[in-house]
């Protein structure tokens, strides 16, 4: 077991081990009431958390399962639910499940009597690494991904490696985006690693997992821990996590969410790695490394032609846009990413198509 401390409106670890369920009781303090948020498919591992705890009682909600939990009416169902058992702001809530779980429950939490204690068990790689660290908590609306939402840390965070066995393996592979991302961001030795043997990387039982885990967990917590609400808009501020992310949360916009977040952000990392080649900001070698790196571990590298228009679309209202100027993370070297600001159009044009699945 291992923990990674996060520095933001409080200090909170991040445990990554196995058997961590039997630590929760650490986490009670004095609450009186805990609410369990999950998916229907993890309604086993929410009564063997709420079983585990004595004194205090305990509620189920349940909730659907990824993007479709991500609404205004799910979180009103979730208010309905705490308002009925008498939550007050001594109370708490633990999430279980994937990235839209602790993203939804830690909305629920930020904004029920302003602000409630939560604490997040993610049961997907995707979540361990990137939703449920951080304090970024939100849904999803008609006009695009995570609108509304606010900034709202954890008391704890804890990674049971054990989940990660039974998972779905294209929903492993997409939590490997996210991993791969903070490779190229800050670590490169979680690339060197999955380079080293990609199809091991594949697996959760593989004798690095729990390394290159913990390296991306490490590179989140040091970038949130500088910027927490994404303010500084630098090189070093948290902006550089959304690496990939500005055409990825298009994609998922365009394919009206059925696409893995992961599978976006890899093709969305090979987006912004073709814009910054053309800008003269990256070297041929490290575009190539991209391509071959997500290709090597089942990630896909290309999108359908025809599409411009929506993605563009979707880029204009997405989150990392500043008024009318487009805003890109990019990378000029491994470990040091750039913002890209009001980028020519026909660069644009020229990355999507260098990405169009044939071209």
């Amino acid at each position: 077991m291992s923990i990674i401390y996060v520095s933001a409106e409080h200090q909170y670890p991040v445990i990554v081990g196995r058997e961590l369920l039997g630590d929760i009781a650490n986490f009670l303090a004095d609450a009186d009431r805990v609410a369990v948020i999950h998916p229907a498919t993890l309604q086993t591992t929410a009564d063997v958390i709420r079983n585990s705890m004595s004194g205090v009682t305990s509620i189920s909600i349940e909730v659907p399962d990824a993007e479709e939990s991500k609404n205004a009416s799910v979180l009103e169902f979730c208010w309905m639910a705490l308002g009925q058992a008498g939550f007050t702001r001594n109370d708490l809530i633990i999430s279980v499940g994937g990235g839209a779980t602790t993203d939804l429950a830690g909305f629920v939490a930020a904004t029920w009597l302003r602000g409630i204690r939560v604490l997040h068990i993610p049961t997907t790689l995707l979540a361990m690494v990137d939703a449920a660290v951080g304090g970024k908590t939100g849904i999803n609306t008609a006009e695009g991904k995570n609108l509304v939402g606010a900034f709202h840390s954890p008391i704890a965070v804890l990674c049971d490696l054990n989940s990660l066995v039974t998972l779905n393996r294209n929903d492993y592979i997409g939590g490997l985006a996210e991993i791969i991302k903070a490779g190229f961001i800050r670590d490169e030795r979680i690339l060197q690693l999955i380079e080293e043997n990609p199809e091991a990387a594949t697996n959760p039982e593989w004798e690095h997992t729990q390394e290159i885990i913990e390296r991306a967990i490490q590179v989140k917590a040091d970038v949130v821990g500088l910027d927490l609400k994404e303010s500084l808009g630098t090189s070093a501020g948290r902006e550089i996590l959304n690496y990939g992310h500005t055409f990825g949360h298009a994609i998922e916009r365009v394919e009206r969410y059925s696409w893995r977040h992961g599978s976006a952000v890899a093709v969305g990392m090979m987006y912004v790695a073709h814009l910054a080649f053309s800008s003269g900001k990256m070297t041929q070698s490290l575009l190539e490394r991209h391509e071959n790196i997500l290709k090597s571990v089942g990630l896909p590298t290309s999108y359908r032609d025809g599409k411009w228009s929506e993605l563009l679309a979707a880029i204009k209202i997405d989150k990392k846009s500043r008024g009318d100027v487009l805003r890109f993370v990019i990378l000029e070297d491994i470990g040091k990413p750039s913002i890209l600001e009001g980028p020519d159009p026909a660069l644009l044009v020229a990355a999507y198509h260098s990405i169009v699945q044939g071209s």
